[in-house]
């Protein structure tokens, strides 16, 4: 089994659907659950939203900074 409940590429959506898809993927996941992002930039604006819009409900590590890829692993709480 994955560690991951699920994955979001952010490369693979128009930057006006980016953030909406990857709060809802992170919503659909239930207590315990982590997804993947996988991203070409470092998401700090993004970790900011969580920040503000999901204080408390999330864990946020770091398994790959860049220069190229950034990937994510974010944790329902």
């Amino acid at each position: 089994m994955s560690e991951f409940a699920k994955t979001v590429n952010a490369t693979e959506y128009p930057p006006h659907q980016k953030h909406k898809v990857i709060f809802e993927t992170f919503d659909s996941l239930q207590p315990g659950e982590a997804m993947l992002l996988v991203n070409d930039h470092d998401p700090v604006p993004l970790h900011y939203q969580f920040k503000l819009e999901r204080e408390g409900l999330f864990t946020w590590d770091y398994v790959e900074q860049g220069p190229h890829t950034f990937r994510v692993k974010i944790a329902r709480i």
